[in-house]
């Protein structure tokens, strides 16, 4: 049986557990949490929503840290009732940490949308290999850049594929060179009066909420356990990428059983690279 547990039961760790439930596809999700009897509550709550919404997914809460040993995915989220709220700084830098050890070779998928220098420590510091560190904040990005554009051009979300490079918020970047919309290059299917104005709407868009953020590291979570052919935007520590090393950015990416197995770079135009590198303070 697959399990994903999920560190932490406030409003993100809640959102992300329904989200993995109410897709079905995972085995069982563990919501940890310190807070007394409070990941146990959510827990019952989703789980007696299954037979409403027609999902099977078994779900358990704890305040007990060490049981996400064995687990296949581990979600850092958000404490219960904790400022801040996300986990980051020296106690999430410790407490992951430990938790790595714990969970041998599994991915980490870092929910949040504040977790950008966290994942950099921790590839940095603690030396978690990069493929094991997975950001899925940006992913939530580009769903909302998707429906964006899709309200746009008048078509379904679905129909619209691009990506997220950067470091969301202050340098994010939007390669609209290698968007596209049905299969048509994104330019010959808006005009530029139309781009123009859904790049004003984009840079409004951060932060996603706790849903639009949960489903996202419900979908990497999933990417994860079944290998997804589809590519994901991810927040990583750079290998090289844009002539980077050792410094957290997005990037389009393959997943798989242990994480990042293949990272995607887009051709970029001169005014895109320079964007990129400049958020990524080359």
């Amino acid at each position: 049986m697959t399990t994903v547990a999920i560190i932490g039961a406030g409003e993100l760790g809640g959102a992300t557990a329904h989200a993995l439930a109410a897709r079905d596809r995972t085995g069982r999700v563990l919501l940890v949490d310190a807070a007394g009897q409070v990941a146990a509550g959510k827990a019952l709550d989703i789980r007696q929503a299954g037979p409403i919404d027609g999902y099977h997914t078994r779900l358990e809460g704890t305040t007990d840290e060490s049981r996400v040993t064995g687990c296949h995915v581990c979600i850092i989220a958000d404490r219960f009732g904790g400022k801040p709220a996300e986990w980051q700084g020296e106690e999430a830098l410790t407490m992951v940490t430990r938790v790595a050890r714990a969970i041998g070779d599994a991915p980490i998928v870092f929910a949040g949308a504040a977790q950008a220098e966290l994942i950099g420590h921790l590839a940095r510091e603690a030396r978690i290999p990069r493929e094991r560190l997975i950001g899925s904040a940006p992913e939530a990005l580009a769903s909302a850049v998707r429906a964006i554009v899709a309200m746009e051009a008048r078509c379904s979300s679905t129909e619209v594929n691009l990506t997220v490079l950067g470091v969301p918020p202050a340098g994010f970047v939007v390669p609209w060179s290698e968007a596209s919309i049905g299969g048509y290059a994104l330019d010959r299917v808006l005009s530029q009066v139309q781009l123009t104005r859904v790049e004003a709407r984009v840079a409004q868009l951060w932060p996603p909420g706790p849903f639009a953020l949960g489903a996202a590291a419900a979908r990497a979570a999933e990417a994860i356990l079944h290998a997804s052919r589809r590519s994901f935007s991810v927040l990583t520590a750079l290998g090289g990428e844009f002539g980077v090393r050792d410094r957290v950015g997005s990037v389009p990416a393959l997943l798989a059983s242990r994480g990042i197995v293949h990272v995607r770079v887009p051709a970029l135009t001169t005014k895109e690279r320079v964007q990129i590198e400049t958020a990524l303070g080359v």
